[in-house]
This record gives structure tokens, C-alpha cells and sequence, in this order.
């Protein structure tokens, strides 16, 4: 008889539990899809190459609780590390799709002699919010990254590309709760490839 009670107390807890949370909603009521189509992954890759750009937004969507940004990543050959090349943003994570290309990418928490990245640097105001640059890490982790890998990057979390063996490309998704990033849609991206780089 204990067992019956015990377990229907169980089960009317339980009860409770689910009515106290009512009838979830979606958190972006009537929100649209996003596609992006792999010519235009294409042609951001392009538009890096001709015009030596590394990071580029391709779009940024607000999904109710938080801003989803889509970087296309281009760098070139890096043999040794560049100096103050650790990257640590406060608020956005991030979460590479290696395209093709090989390179090796350092991942700590601990960043060593952290400099405040300038709040008027375009990476700062349209891609990955506030952060840091550093000189290296501690106790950091070497990743081999080739075609097909994902590596998520939490927010706070020192990232550094310490080789490239030719070049790499890749998505870069981007997770931002706080929305300090500006949205940017389809029309806008596809203004901002019709356009040559401003000197």
C-alpha cells in the first residue's frame, strides 16, 4: 500500500510539474526559414580571395531568445603563429564547418596578456560582439581541422590558428543570446557582394 501511495504522489507531482509550465510556445512565434545557397557561400569565398578579406557576416537572424550569424571564413597560408592573434569574444559562441583546407587551431579557456579589442573594429560591431585579443594561452588544445570537421568555440573560450598549410574555409555559425550583433538579411548580403571593397 506505501508503494501505491508513494508512487501516486509520483505521478500527481509529476501532473503538477507539466501544468505549471502551461502550454509552451515557440520562442520565435511565425519566424521565416533562412536558406543560404552554396553560390553565394561561393562567392563570399571569392570575394575574400580577390579582395583579401578574412571574415565576412553573410547574415544575421533573430531566432526569438537569441541572433544566429553566418560567417564565410577565408584565411591564407600561416606557417607560425601572428602575434596577438588569440581571439576570445565575451558574449558570442561560435561553431566552425571546416569547408576545405587543413590548418591546426589552439583552443583555452586561459588567455594569456588579454588586450581589449577596440568596440569600433568591424568584428567587434557587426560579427562577434565585445572581446579580447591575446599574446597565447595556457593548457590549451591543438585541433587538427580539415574538410567536414565542426569545433564549437563557447563565448569566453581563447581560439588561435597557429598553422594553415595552404589556405582554409569555413562557416562560422554564430551564437549570440545578448543580440549585440545587427541583423543582416538576403538583400543585404547580396548588396554587400555586388560591391567592391572601399579602399
Amino acid at each position: 500500500m506505501r508503494r501505491i501511495v508513494i508512487g501516486l504522489a509520483g505521478v500527481i507531482c509529476a501532473a503538477g510539474a507539466l501544468a505549471a509550465q502551461g502550454d509552451p510556445q515557440p520562442t520565435c512565434k511565425m519566424c521565416p526559414g533562412t536558406y543560404i545557397a552554396k553560390s553565394e557561400v561561393d562567392a563570399y569565398i571569392a570575394k575574400a580571395v580577390a579582395e583579401n578579406l578574412l571574415d565576412q557576416q553573410a547574415r544575421d537572424v533573430d531566432v526569438g531568445k537569441a541572433h544566429i550569424g553566418i560567417g564565410v571564413v577565408h584565411r591564407g597560408r600561416l606557417p607560425a603563429p601572428a602575434p596577438e592573434s588569440v581571439a576570445e569574444h565575451d558574449l558570442v559562441s561560435e561553431v566552425y564547418h571546416i569547408i576545405d583546407g587543413t590548418a591546426t587551431l589552439v583552443t583555452s579557456p586561459d588567455v594569456i596578456g588579454m588586450k581589449r579589442r577596440p568596440a569600433t573594429l568591424e568584428t567587434v560591431r557587426l560579427f562577434n560582439g565585445p572581446g579580447n585579443n591575446g599574446s597565447s594561452v595556457r593548457g590549451g588544445v591543438a585541433h587538427e581541422l580539415k574538410a567536414g570537421d565542426v569545433i564549437v568555440i563557447p563565448a569566453g573560450t581563447g581560439h588561435w590558428f597557429t598553422k594553415i598549410d595552404d589556405h582554409i574555409n569555413y562557416l562560422m555559425i554564430r551564437i549570440d543570446p545578448d543580440k549585440v550583433t545587427p541583423l543582416k538579411d538576403e538583400a543585404a548580403s547580396n548588396a554587400y557582394l555586388s560591391k567592391p571593397r572601399q579602399p
